[in-house]
């Protein structure tokens, strides 16, 4: 039987990982400057052509300025840990979904055991 198993991906920290990953953030940092930028122009453009829900248009738009703002916040905090982390040290990018093989006889847990695969500059380097 074959079974569905979370899977974490790590990269180690090289001079190569740290800047694509800065190249990454401060990507992701512009983009959510331009979405800012485009939901203040979309808020006074509703705002003119629907003076009666003015209060109902505002929260709204306030509301996802200030998901994108955090979302900013969370990615320049990432880009100053990049910065500090010593070359070498293992970063959590995300969790992968991996196709286990069980069959009877085998321990529960060692099949189910959280794994993880480290990356270092973009090829396997280990799995556990």
């Amino acid at each position: 039987m074959k079974i569905l198993q979370s899977v974490i991906v790590k990269q180690i920290l090289t001079e190569k990982t740290k800047a694509r990953l800065t190249e990454k953030y401060k990507h992701e940092i512009m983009q959510l400057d331009k979405e800012h930028e485009q939901l203040l122009f979309e808020e006074k453009k509703q705002l003119r052509n629907y003076v009666l829900q003015e209060t109902k248009i505002k929260s709204y738009y306030k509301n996802e300025r200030n998901k994108r703002m955090k979302k900013k916040t969370a990615i320049e905090f990432q880009l100053e840990q990049i910065h500090i982390l010593p070359l070498g040290s293992e970063i959590e990018e995300r969790e992968a979904t991996a196709i286990v093989e069980i069959k009877e006889g085998d321990s529960w847990e060692d099949q189910t055991a959280l794994k993880t695969i480290v990356i270092k500059d973009g090829i396997v380097h280990e799995i556990h």
